[in-house]
């Protein structure tokens, strides 16, 4: 399982880049955004619940001084990534918001240092700087004109540091010795239960009554695009250094731009091509199974 980490990983990526497919049809029902995360959150914590109720029951179980990890887990990871996210996509662009998002290497690395002592190295930086710059020519930065406001790279920022927490604070569970479905049903418990004072459900009841495409896609938004990837990605966490996953996670623009080029036709620029390139560069640079230690910066 160790060696298969890595792909695990990148599996996770692969699906979190299909949720463009399933927020096309939502959009088309009428539905958007913060609606959108409320429900994937609220099928993801109702999936996990099925799961620990006809497994193991004794999963509901943490200890009083543990729960401050899941409740932060998804309140200032899910929610506050998701809430920050839709905001820069608001006032700045999608581009800007994307690309603002994978700067999520910069929080994860340093923090994982201080709280878990994981090495600071040479690769591990060239990476991170790599899916950064890969990032930007995927999501078209610098191809056109993008609005850039100081309060959308505020925000930008804030999804980036609520991308990153979630790797933080999954390793805190992990350490403390929690399961996979635990984490997640707490995590988006928590999420839900914060995003229910955002939601507008006049929107959500007006799409879903829209047909039975709505349903499909709120349904393959949350088991698809939430449940199979957060699994596969806080599994492949136990074998991987979260400042290497957060890098090698960043396959998930490479996913939505290569779908959007084939299934609708979208422009695949010479940029583009080069960050996808950059990217799994990148990925591969942190995916080697190479004995040799880096030296620490």
């Amino acid at each position: 399982m160790k060696r298969a980490a890595p792909f695990l990983i990148v599996l996770a990526g692969i699906l979190w880049g299909t949720m463009g497919l399933y927020v096309r049809v939502l959009n088309g029902a009428g539905m958007y955004a913060i609606q959108i995360v409320f429900l994937r959150a609220v099928i993801t914590a109702l999936v996990m619940a099925v799961e620990i109720l006809l497994t193991q029951r004794d999963r509901f179980r943490v200890r009083w001084k543990d729960l401050w990890v899941f409740l932060c887990g998804g309140i200032c990871s899910i929610l506050f990534f998701n809430v920050s996210y839709f905001k820069a996509i608001e006032v700045t662009s999608l581009s800007i918001a994307c690309v603002m998002m994978y700067t999520s290497p910069v929080f994860v690395t340093p923090l994982s240092a201080v709280l878990f002592h994981e090495r600071i190295t040479p690769r591990k930086v060239a990476a991170m700087l790599i899916v950064v710059v890969g990032c930007a020519l995927v999501s078209g930065v610098g191809a056109a004109a993008v609005r850039v406001t100081p309060m959308g790279l505020l925000y930008g920022l804030c999804a980036g540091l609520g991308y990153a927490l979630y790797s933080i604070f999954s390793r805190l569970a992990l350490n403390r010795g929690y399961h996979i479905v635990t984490i997640l049903f707490y995590d988006f418990l928590f999420a839900a239960i914060g995003l229910a004072f955002l939601a507008d459900y006049r929107q959500i009841g007006s799409a879903l009554t829209t047909g039975g495409a709505a349903w499909a896609g709120i349904l393959a938004c949350g088991v698809i695009a939430t449940v199979f990837p957060y699994l596969l990605y806080t599994e492949g966490m136990k074998f991987v250094e979260n400042g290497k996953a957060a890098v090698i996670v960043a396959v998930e623009p490479v996913t939505a731009t290569v779908l959007g080029a084939l299934l609708y036709r979208e422009t695949l620029t010479i940029t583009a091509v080069i960050g996808i390139a950059l990217v799994i560069g990148a990925i591969a640079l942190l995916s080697g199974t190479g004995v040799k230690r880096e030296n620490r910066l």
